[in-house]
């Protein structure tokens, strides 16, 4: 019995550091939480309790940044799973899938953050064919949206779609207000990389009321999110002011909260910005330090999206071997991801490139490349054979998951579908 009861104070204490370090972690004191957290992961006997203390380490690494830390913690996790349960009395306990479920999921995510997206999708995979209690069939919607941006990052954007489709289900079935708000932020993604620029803000903005309204208790990185997508979006429309107000908001909280990849992604903003208002000196410096946090993170899909950038105002200043300099950079990074969406847009601007330059063959081998990805992406409307997102145009899914220009869905009606033939009643919401 007193062990019992020293087992059953040893739980107890583990909760309250466990939450200690969550009121110094939504106090902006994350080192203080860290070392809280790292000290019951030293000392704590309870298995549960350094399970859940490990979700903690995992969650502020991937805020700060530090994707390979967050990493370290999942393999631990998963480790830890496997033989901590013969060390104890409470073993049936943690045979629960659930356990499993999660540390797979942290696994999902982690690659997720280092891009490494097929790696992402099957750990999402195992996920799903877990056969766990209710707890696994709720985080069932963050595999969904886990294995969406592994999609949307590998360019492969039916299956993007219809994992978004399938997390705001789940979001909408459970009441699950936060993962319905980082879908939308998604979904603002995926609708600004295939330029519906009215979907683009739609969705962010629709994840920016959400916290308004139910994000009291939140984290402010919901709120950072959807102001990030929002300046995404207004820049893309040209609505610069509005694009500068949303990423400095975003901006603000990155900085209080040491959210290192969120301050990334708002330089790069910042520097869209101002090479759209062909500001070329005061981008250039934004790009550099957007590229060296990029770097020091891991995030190669971002490190494309600044090169790109870089290009185009090499473009401007007529630098065009500079710019392809930075095109050849991208193409690697793009390449070695799988990212076939940096493709087409380097091939795109190599066009332009040696079109300028005179140089034909070079010319004609990038614009061939550059419809062979268009191809691989199907990025083409089944109904009028023209491509998708070239310029701004209005989408509609159907849902089958397959997208096509809203206005040729409102001509021809969405009987069925072009591409699968899929009987189609009404538009998908997204």
């Amino acid at each position: 019995m007193r062990l019992f009861n020293a087992w059953e104070m040893g739980q107890d204490q583990t909760k309250q550091q466990i939450e200690k370090g969550l009121h110094l972690y939504q106090s902006n004191q994350t080192e203080k939480a860290l070392r809280v957290w790292m000290r019951v992961l030293e000392k704590s006997a309870d298995p549960a309790g350094r399970f859940r203390v490990l979700g903690c380490l995992i969650t502020a690494h991937a805020e700060m940044g530090r994707y390979k830390d967050m990493l370290k913690h999942c393999l631990h996790c998963l480790f830890y799973f496997k033989f901590a349960v013969v060390q104890i009395d409470t073993a049936r306990e943690l045979e629960d899938p659930d356990f499993l479920t999660e540390s797979y999921l942290n696994l999902a995510r982690s690659n997720e953050k280092l891009c490494e997206f097929q790696k992402t999708i099957s750990y999402c995979k195992t996920c799903l064919n877990m056969q766990g209690t209710t707890v696994s069939l709720q985080l069932n919607g963050q595999v969904s949206l886990s294995m969406g941006n592994a999609f949307l990052g590998l360019s492969i954007f039916q299956k993007a779609l219809e994992c978004f489709e399938k997390a705001l289900r789940y979001a909408h079935n459970n009441d699950d207000k936060m993962l319905e708000c980082r879908v939308c932020c998604s979904l603002g993604n995926f609708y600004a990389q295939l330029k519906d620029y009215e979907k683009a803000l739609f969705f962010p903005c629709k994840a920016a009321e959400l916290v308004n309204d139910y994000g009291k208790g939140w984290s402010l990185k919901y709120r950072a999110m959807s102001q990030y997508h929002m300046a995404v979006a207004y820049r893309k429309l040209g609505r610069l002011a509005d694009a500068m107000d949303c990423c400095e908001e975003s901006m603000k909280i990155a900085l209080q909260h040491g959210d290192r990849p969120l301050q990334a992604l708002c330089l790069l903003c910042f520097a869209d910005i101002h090479r759209s208002r062909k500001d070329i000196q005061t981008a250039f410096p934004r790009y550099d330090s957007s590229l060296s946090i990029m770097t020091e993170i891991g995030n190669r899909l971002g490190l494309i999206q600044v090169l790109l950038g870089v290009t185009k105002c090499w473009m401007i200043q007529k630098e065009l071997d500079k710019a392809l300099e930075s095109i050849e950079k991208a193409q690697e990074l793009a390449e070695g991801l799988g990212n076939k969406l940096g493709l087409l847009k380097l091939h795109c601007l190599c066009e332009r490139i040696y079109r300028t330059k005179g140089q034909q063959r070079e010319l004609r081998d990038h614009v061939v490349k550059f419809h062979e990805c268009v191809e691989e992406m199907e990025l083409y409307c089944g109904m009028c054979g023209e491509s998708i997102g070239e310029k701004n145009n209005q989408l509609q899914a159907l849902p089958c998951s397959h997208f096509f220009h809203l206005k040729c869905l409102q001509t021809n009606g969405t009987r069925g579908c072009p591409n699968c033939r899929r009987l189609s009643v009404k538009p998908g919401y997204v």
